[in-house]
């Protein structure tokens, strides 16, 4: 499949289309879709939704990427990750379907999981985009029942413009006529792009600050809308940035008529791996021991500044990074908020990953921004060095999502 078009990233979607016509066009088929964009957080979003949804019984399909340690991880279907022949039914029919015609890995896989969604009862669809949002795959469901807008930063800059207003002008392009959308915090100039497209589609927007708030006080969540006020459990995903995640989940699930259980479960059962995680078990866990090992895969410079912020809220401890990153990242900017928390970094190079910065460079851009750095060959060596000179540490491994997947194939070795 990977063959099949030269372009890793190709942002239109002629192809999905023609594909979708031939494998029967099961967009039109699924289960109510809530459609989710953004730069950060949609990730987070989504599984608190599903987890509010899960509560009350509804059955819910989720299509996420990229993955993590297997394929597998992105087409959750009916609440459980496809099975490996569901998996090679839809994808070896969408080959077929295809022929030798142009499609991008993401697009055809992506008809692959709306095929799998179509032909399985379920009670809602999530789809959370891959890129942008105008011209992404998942931009195909003529009247999706909700959208959701996540923060939207810098990011992708080569894809979807080099200002704010560009990338958001993207992202809003899920927005459907009269479909309502909810959308988290937003910069000014991003939410005057999307209030813009909102009004001529007459879409109903549900937007922070004005049609609900959300803050934490005294260790609780605290949700207001016009139907009123919920006290609730502060996230059980770590950060003081899944506060704002959980506002637009909540703001979702009321939209869809969920009850405060399910607003409560959203906060409380979610699970998002390599967000702020704590590795608990593992080879990698055994090799760090004394040590805490955790794991993030934030990327940009916006998600620099939100982990930077739950290390300031987790319990003081040295903290020490391991971090690879790709050569479409904001290096320095990703570090800079990093470097304020963190005693030193060990870079590495991402195994396998032909866009991966080497190592010697993420070492030279954290030094400039004040984070002393090394280098490590392997992530054995990294965690053992800092293992055996800070024993009581906090070893967070970041940067990347290509990073978080290869350090949970190699934790689960």
């Amino acid at each position: 499949m990977m063959a099949l078009h030269p372009k890793v990233i190709d942002l239109t979607l002629d192809r999905v289309w023609r594909l979708l016509a031939a494998v029967g066009d099961p967009q039109d088929q699924l289960p109510p879709v809530i459609h989710v964009a953004g730069t950060n957080g949609k990730g987070s979003t989504q599984a608190m939704i599903r987890a509010g949804l899960e509560q009350g019984g509804s059955v819910v399909h989720a299509y996420t990427s990229p993955h993590l340690a297997r394929f597998h991880e992105r087409i959750r279907l009916a609440g459980a990750l496809i099975s490996e022949p569901a998996l090679s039914d839809v994808l070896d029919r969408c080959y077929h379907a295809n022929g030798t015609d142009p499609i991008t890995y993401f697009e055809i896989t992506t008809v692959a999981a709306l095929l799998a969604f179509a032909e399985t009862r379920a009670d809602y669809t999530l789809l959370e985009v891959g890129l942008g949002g105008r011209l992404d795959a998942t931009n195909v469901v003529a009247r999706p029942a909700l959208t959701i807008i996540t923060p939207v930063d810098m990011d992708h800059q080569q894809y979807l413009g080099n200002s704010l207003a560009a990338i958001a002008g993207e992202k809003a392009g899920i927005i459907k006529r009269g479909v309502p959308c909810v959308v988290g915090p937003q910069h000014p100039e991003s939410m005057d792009v999307i209030e813009a497209v909102a009004a001529r589609n007459g879409a109903p927007l549900l937007a922070y600050g004005q049609h609900w708030h959300v803050s934490s006080e005294r260790d609780r969540l605290i949700y207001q809308d016009e139907r009123g006020l919920l006290d609730l459990p502060l996230p059980n995903l770590p950060g003081p940035h899944q506060v704002m995640n959980a506002g637009a989940a909540i703001a979702a699930l009321r939209a869809l008529g969920k009850d405060e259980p399910a607003c409560e479960a959203a906060v409380t059962r979610a699970y998002w791996p390599a967000r702020m995680e704590k590795l608990t078990k593992g080879a990698l866990v055994d090799l760090a021991a004394p040590a805490e090992l955790w794991l993030d895969g934030g990327h940009n410079p916006a998600a620099g500044v939100a982990l930077a912020a739950t290390l300031r809220a987790q319990s003081p401890r040295p903290t020490h990074l391991i971090c690879g990153m790709l050569n479409t990242k904001d290096i320095a900017g990703y570090l800079r908020p990093l470097a304020q928390v963190a005693q030193s970094l060990t870079a590495l190079s991402i195994p396998g990953e032909a866009n991966t910065i080497p190592a010697e460079d993420t070492a030279r851009f954290a030094a400039e921004v004040g984070l002393p750095a090394t280098t490590a060959a392997s992530m054995q060596d990294a965690i053992s060095a800092i293992r055996a000179a800070h024993p009581q540490a906090r070893i967070l491994i970041c940067g990347s999502l290509y990073l978080a997947g290869h350090v949970i194939r190699e934790n689960e070795a």
